[in-house]
């Protein structure tokens, strides 16, 4: 190996990246699955690494977040260090699965191959499709690679305001995805659809993300946005047609778009919901005669990113808990030592305190301690509970507004569809115990990937599908929305 360059070795992932000697290793890292979700900035802890072989300086980021004895056995923060010496690091995100959508779509009448892309913020899914039929040929999936500027909106925001090129990352993650999905046959690629929420809409296209940083969260380019591959340098044929779809408005994105296809909200005169439970949470309520949706600012605890123990949906996350003859029962992702617990294990776990009389429905832990243990190491901490709390409320209050708005209410609604990765493993109970949702349990079902699937309804139609007006209410500049937030906050008695 040339003296220019060290190696970088991740476990238990047997990972291997060859990094510049004393480059920063928050450059390097994401590509193996290691996310930084407040951008690099030391804030939140959650980039840890245990040094098993070489050795990283002790920064004093690292002073504040880890105990004496967790640095001398090894534990640093990714984002802080400088691969100066070969390096194993044992890391504490490990692998994660990926949402996709593998149903075929009958009724297919194009000819050639057609690429879908769900972009979200954290993952991306590509399927290739066979137009005349509807079948899926083959599936790519990987991390964004923007997830070393943060793991929100937000974050990524102010990084291309502070000059950061999250563009050129994407379009090139993507072109690689492409290559692999096509594997030597872009000759017959004809169309490629791409959905995803506002800002991951704005990134890919090189559109200004300004008026997104600030309320009322407006920009003028919320269209849909074509490209030729020679824009993008990507290995198709010149005449293939690629495009983004639209987005509704604000920070409800095209993948919204799509999942309003995929739940079929359009089609008859029963009044469905579809629900995107994530950092910015969408609600889309409606039937074929009118749609009105919203985002809100749900923040980032149905995804763990605030909770002091909190981690994604991968090895070592708790993401079931259950409560059987008065012990707490959790499942751990890939069977090993818990690690830290991830969205949906939240949300069952503060149900589980909720039934057992250990969370009070003020929120407030009953034990003096001011701890919930869930399965050791793991517990929450009481500020955990009170982001739950916060993100449920944001998502309960926007969905009494929509109702509000349609001059209904929760019994009007026949089924209420949850999308993404979240509404995929969330389970219905502990979402009704905690107040997250408020209906029946027979009318909530987990929808999976309605971004991916809604995308290739789109690729697989003449223009976009007729659809009602679709309106979209800034839930900020409703006048019942504090009222109803500060109503939403506490949990069910």
């Amino acid at each position: 190996m040339s003296g220019d360059k060290v190696r970088v070795q991740l476990e238990p992932l047997s990972a291997v990246v060859e990094v510049p000697r004393g480059a920063a290793l928050a450059s390097a890292l994401p590509e193996l699955g290691i996310e930084f979700p407040c951008g690099g900035t030391a804030l939140c802890g959650a980039c840890r690494v245990r040094v098993v072989e070489g050795t990283l300086s002790i920064t004093g980021p690292d002073r504040s977040v880890f105990s004496a004895d967790e640095l001398a056995d090894g534990w640093r923060l990714a984002c802080q260090a400088h691969a100066d010496t070969p390096l194993v690091l044992e890391c504490g995100q490990w692998s994660m699965a990926i949402l996709t959508d593998n149903s075929s779509l009958s009724g297919a009448s194009k000819s050639g191959l057609g690429i879908a892309i769900d972009l979200g913020t954290t993952t991306i899914a590509a399927q290739m499709i066979d137009m005349a039929t509807g079948n899926v040929l083959s599936v790519e999936t990987a991390l964004n690679p923007q997830a070393s500027f943060g793991s929100d909106v937000m974050s990524r925001i102010r990084a291309v305001l502070l000059g950061a090129d999250l563009t050129t990352a994407v379009r090139l993650a993507l072109r690689q995805m492409i290559a692999k999905l096509a594997g030597g046959r872009t000759e017959n690629i004809v169309e490629v659809i791409l959905v995803g929420n506002t800002v991951m809409h704005h990134l890919f296209c090189g559109l200004d993300v300004e008026p997104l940083s600030h309320t009322p969260f407006n920009s003028p380019h919320l269209g849909t946005q074509s490209f030729w591959p020679r824009e993008l340098d990507w290995p198709l044929p010149q005449g293939c047609d690629i495009r983004f779809e639209r987005c509704i408005g604000g920070f409800v994105g095209s993948d919204i778009l799509a999942g309003i296809l995929a739940a079929g909200i359009a089609r008859g005169e029963d009044l469905l919901a579809l629900v995107d439970l994530g950092t910015n949470g969408e609600i889309a309520i409606g039937n074929r005669n009118g749609i009105v949706c919203a985002s809100t600012a749900a923040g980032p605890a149905f995804e763990a990113g605030s909770i002091r123990m909190g981690m994604r949906a991968s090895t070592g996350a708790i993401s079931r808990v259950s409560l059987s003859h008065g012990e707490i029962r959790a499942t751990v992702i890939g069977d090993v030592e818990a690690r830290g617990i991830c969205g949906s294990g939240l949300v069952d776990a503060v149900a589980v305190g909720l039934n057992s009389g250990a969370i009070l429905p003020s929120g407030r832990i009953a034990n003096r301690t001011k701890l919930f243990p869930v399965k050791a190491p793991v517990v929450l901490y009481q500020a955990d509970i009170r982001e739950l709390q916060l993100a449920k409320a944001a998502i309960a209050s926007g969905f009494r507004l929509l109702l509000n708005h349609l001059g209904a209410s929760t019994g009007s609604l026949k089924n209420i569809y949850l999308a993404g990765a979240f509404g995929n493993y969330v389970q219905a109970e502990s979402a009704i115990c905690i107040g997250l949702l408020e209906a029946p349990i027979e009318r909530i079902h987990a929808s999976g990937n309605t971004a991916l699937h809604g995308a290739k309804i789109l690729l697989l139609s003449d223009g976009e599908p007729a659809l009602p007006n679709i309106e979209h209410v800034s839930l900020a500049a409703d006048p019942n929305f504090q009222d109803e937030f500060a109503a939403c906050i506490a949990f069910p008695a």
